[in-house]
C-alpha cells in the first residue's frame, strides 16, 4: 500500500529524514511514534504530497484513495450530518448527477454504482460514526456554525472515517475526544477494513488498535510487529544486545592494542603486530543508541493538612442562575485521594472541577474547604493565558519578583527550560513545552490539591510517562480529567462519573467503563451503569473492582495502625504496677478499652487479609 525508499528531507539546515525507508502492506494498522519535534507530522504531510517534491521516495498503490483530517469542519449553515455525507465525494457526485441525468442507461449505471457503494444506508452509517464520536442525535441536524472548533474537528474526523479511504491518515485523532470517543475510535480502527497510518501518543490506543509500529528515531524509520509495548520490549532487547556486543568489541580492541604496544618494537613479533594493526583498522565500531532523556516533572510535597480538604454538600453547579449543569452534588476530597473524573464531553466534568477549585461560584449548596488548602488548577484553556511576546524567564519571574536572575534561571531549569530555551518567547514554544511551563508555574505554589483537566494532549509518550511518575510521587490529592486511559489507570484510585446532570462515585474500574462504552451501552440515568454491569455474564466480571479492593485494603491498613497505636498506649498505662491500687476504676476502664482495641485490630486484620487475597487473585 505504501512504500518509503531512501527518503532524505531537510528543513533549512536541520535534517529530519536521512535515507529513511519503510514498507506498509495492505490492511496494516500502523502507529507512527517518535518524540515531539522529530518530524512525524512532516512525514504525514510528505505522504499526502503537501510538502516539497521528495523525488519519488514515497510511493502509494495506484488508484488508492487517501483520507486525512486536514482541518476542522467549516462554520457554515450546513447541518453537520450533511457535511459528513459530503466527505464521500464519489457518492455525492453520483447523487447530484442522478438528479439531472436523462439517459436511461446512465441512470441505471448510476443507481447500480450507488448500490455497490452502499449509498442507500449512508445516512445511517454516518450517524453511527458521529454518535460514536460523542454527538447526540439532535446535533446531527444542527448547523456546523453552532459548534466549537473541537466539535467541528470531530465532525471532520467523522467525515474521513465515513468516506472509508484505502489509506487512512490520522494525526493525534484522540486530542479532541473524551474517554468515550477514544474507546469507540480504538474499536473502530481495530476493525477498519483498510490501511491506517496514525500518529498518536495514546499508549492504550497504540496497544489495542494497531498491528505494527512505525518508529521514527535518529532520522530513520523502522517497522515493528505488534503494539507499543511489544515495540518497547524489542527496542530494549536490541539496546541490551548492542551494549553486550560493544563491550565484547571493546575488550577485543584492548587485547589487540595491548599486543601491538608490547611487541611492535620486537623484530620477531613485528609481522604479528602489523597483522593486528590491520585487524584493528578493519574493525567497524558498534554503535549503541543513546537513550533520549526526558526532563522530569516535579511537584513538591505540600504542607500537611487534615482531611477532608474539600466537601461539596448538596450543591448545584453551573454558570447561569436557575440552569444548573449538575444538580445535588455531594462529594468529598481527602488529602490522599487519586480520582479520575469520567463521563462524555459536555456533561459537566470541567464544571465540577472548577467548582471544587473555587474558580466557579456555586448556584446553591455548600462548599467547605480547609482555609489553608492551596488549589493547583491546570486547564488547556490556560495555554491561551500565556502572554504572547514574553519569554519563559519573564513568566517565571512573576512567581518570585525579588529573586536574582541566576536563581530564577535555576528555577526555570528545574521546570525543564535550560539556557537554550529560557529566553524563548512563549508563542515559539511547542504545545508540550507550553504545558510543561504551566505545570511548572502551578507546582511552585506547592498545592494541596492538583486538578488537571486534559494535561496530556500536547505531550509525547515519554513526557506522559514522566508526568505519571510525578503524579504518583506527589503527596497531595489529585483530581484528573483525561482521555488517556493509560495515564488514568496508572494514577487513579477512584472514579467519579459525571453524566445526566449528576456527579457521583463510580464503583467499577476504568476497564469496566471502557467495555461499557465500547459496547455502545452508555448510561441513560443514575442506575444505568449498574444495569449494564448486571446484564454481563456473571463470570465475566469480578465481584469487586481492583480500585474498590485497593481502597478497602488502604482503609484496613489505617484501622490496623490506629488499633495498634491504641493498644500500645493502653499497654503502656497498664504497665504501671500501682495502677489498680491507686485508681482501680481507671485500670478496669483501660482493660475494657484494650478489649475493644484488640477486637478492632482483629477485624481490621481480617478485612486486610480478605482484600489482599482478592487483589492477588
Amino acid at each position: 500500500m505504501l512504500e518509503i525508499a531512501d527518503l532524505t528531507y531537510r528543513i533549512g539546515a536541520r535534517v529530519l529524514f536521512e535515507n529513511a525507508s519503510a514498507f506498509i502492506a495492505e490492511g496494516w494498522k500502523v502507529g507512527l511514534v517518535g518524540r515531539n519535534g522529530t518530524g512525524k507530522t512532516t512525514l504525514l504531510r510528505l505522504i499526502r504530497d503537501e510538502a516539497e517534491n521528495t523525488d519519488n521516495a514515497i510511493r502509494i498503490r495506484r488508484g488508492a484513495r487517501m483520507g486525512f483530517v486536514a482541518q476542522e469542519a467549516p462554520q457554515v449553515e450546513t447541518p453537520l450530518l450533511d457535511l459528513v455525507l459530503a466527505a464521500d465525494e464519489e457518492m455525492t457526485a453520483l447523487m447530484a448527477e442522478a438528479e439531472i441525468a436523462t439517459d436511461p442507461q446512465r441512470i441505471a449505471d448510476i443507481h447500480m454504482r450507488l448500490a455497490e457503494i452502499d449509498a442507500y444506508s449512508a445516512e445511517a452509517r454516518a450517524s453511527a460514526i458521529m454518535i460514536g464520536l460523542g454527538f447526540e442525535q439532535d446535533d446531527l441536524t444542527r448547523p456546523a456554525r453552532e459548534f466549537s472548533g473541537g466539535w467541528r474537528m470531530r465532525a471532520a474526523l467523522a467525515g474521513v472515517l465515513f468516506s472509508a479511504p484505502e489509506l487512512l491518515i490520522l494525526d493525534e485523532p484522540t486530542n479532541y475526544l473524551d474517554l468515550e470517543g477514544a474507546a469507540w475510535l480504538e474499536e473502530y480502527l481495530r476493525t477498519y477494513p483498510h490501511t491506517v497510518v496514525c500518529v498518536s501518543h495514546d499508549r492504550e490506543m497504540l496497544n489495542r488498535s494497531v498491528t505494527h509500529i512505525l518508529a521514527l528515531d535518529d532520522c530513520r524509520l523502522e517497522v515493528f510487529v505488534g503494539g507499543y509495548d511489544a515495540y518497547l520490549k524489542k527496542k530494549a532487547e536490541r539496546m541490551a544486545l548492542a551494549s553486550s556486543m560493544k563491550a565484547k568489541q571493546d575488550a577485543q580492541r584492548a587485547h589487540l592494542q595491548k599486543f601491538i604496544d608490547r611487541f611492535r618494537a620486537k623484530a620477531s613479533k613485528a609481522t604479528q603486530a602489523q597483522s593486528r594493526i590491520k585487524q584493528l583498522e578493519k574493525m567497524q565500531d558498534i554503535a549503541v543508541p543513546l537513550e533520549s532523556r526526558t526532563v522530569p516533572f516535579h511537584f513538591d510535597a505540600p504542607a500537611q493538612l487534615a482531611s477532608p480538604l474539600v466537601v461539596l454538600d448538596e450543591t448545584d453547579l453551573g454558570y447561569v442562575e436557575g440552569k444548573p449543569v449538575l444538580k445535588q452534588v455531594s462529594l468529598r476530597l481527602d488529602h490522599d485521594d487519586r480520582i479520575v473524573v469520567i463521563g462524555p464531553n459536555g456533561q459537566g466534568k470541567t464544571t465540577l472541577v472548577k467548582s471544587i477549585a473555587a474558580r466557579l461560584p456555586l448556584l446553591s449548596g455548600k462548599r467547605v474547604a480547609s482555609g489553608k488548602a492551596v488549589m493547583g488548577y491546570f486547564s488547556q484553556d490556560q495555554l491561551d493565558e500565556l502572554r504572547e511576546g514574553e519569554t519563559v524567564l519573564e513568566h517565571v519571574r512573576d512567581l518570585e519578583p525579588d529573586w536574582a536572575p541566576p536563581k530564577l534561571r535555576s528555577l526555570a531549569a528545574r521546570m525543564g527550560f535550560g539556557a537554550e530555551k529560557i529566553d524563548t518567547k512563549v508563542q515559539n514554544l511547542s504545545g508540550g513545552e507550553k504545558v510543561r511551563l504551566l505545570l511548572g508555574l502551578l507546582a511552585h505554589s506547592k498545592p494541596h490539591v492538583l486538578i488537571l483537566d486534559e494535561p496530556t494532549s500536547h505531550l509525547d509518550i515519554d513526557s506522559r510517562e514522566a508526568l505519571i511518575h510525578a503524579i504518583n510521587e506527589y503527596e497531595g490529592a489529585v483530581l484528573l480529567i483525561t482521555h488517556d486511559i493509560y495515564l488514568a489507570e496508572a494514577c487513579a484510585d477512584r472514579l467519579w462519573l459525571v453524566y445526566h446532570g449528576r456527579a457521583r462515585q463510580y464503583d467499577g474500574d476504568l476497564e469496566d467503563y471502557r467495555k461499557l462504552v465500547a459496547a455502545a451501552d452508555r448510561p441513560k440515568d443514575d442506575d444505568a451503569p449498574k444495569r449494564a454491569e448486571s446484564t454481563a455474564p456473571a463470570e465475566a466480571k469480578p465481584k469487586s473492582s481492583k480500585y474498590t479492593l485497593q481502597r478497602k485494603l488502604e482503609t484496613a491498613e489505617k484501622e490496623m495502625e490506629q488499633a495498634q497505636a491504641a493498644l500500645a498506649r493502653i499497654d503502656a498505662a497498664l504497665a504501671n504496677p500501682n495502677l489498680f491500687t491507686e485508681d482501680r476504676a481507671r485500670g478496669e476502664s483501660l482493660l475494657k478499652e484494650r478489649t475493644h482495641a484488640a477486637t478492632a485490630l482483629a477485624r481490621a486484620e481480617a478485612s486486610w487479609l480478605e482484600a489482599s487475597e482478592a487483589l492477588e487473585g
